[in-house]
């Protein structure tokens, strides 16, 4: 196969770094050299900030500022409500100005970690947010 003939060359890691000794997470090592990640995955992450962006430029084309800096603020207020630290929020404010308590997401039947319940201990949750140590 001629080699002018490749318009993109594939890329090899030159040297793979093994050793066999523990490595902390910031050192390349084998693993970290080889490990793919999707270019959808990236994406996917951002699908909803993204999404919104592009509502916010649109509204700000047909109504003016004023509509976008009103919504802004009404979910910037929205988000600076809180529960106590041992408390998972919904964030349903937030999901309701954004029009997305309206529809069913991949989120919203597949658990995804940060959804899960834990029990902890609550006095020990708050003074931990609160730093006192006993």
């Amino acid at each position: 196969m001629n080699q002018q003939s490749l318009k993109v060359r594939p890329t090899d890691v030159p040297v793979l770094n093994a050793s066999g000794k523990a490595v902390l997470p910031t050192q390349p090592n084998c693993v970290s050299q080889l490990a793919h990640i999707h270019r959808l995955r990236d994406s996917e992450l951002n699908y909803k900030d993204h999404r919104y962006n592009i509502d916010m430029q649109m509204l700000r084309n047909h109504e003016g500022l004023g509509a976008p800096l009103r919504m802004g603020m009404d979910r910037f207020a929205a988000r600076q409500v809180g529960r106590l630290p041992f408390l998972h929020s919904s964030n349903m404010m937030d999901d309701v100005l954004t029009g997305r308590c309206d529809e069913i997401a991949f989120e919203d039947f597949l658990n995804i970690p940060e959804h899960n319940e834990q029990m902890r201990q609550p006095h020990a949750v708050v003074e931990k947010s609160m730093g006192i140590y006993l």
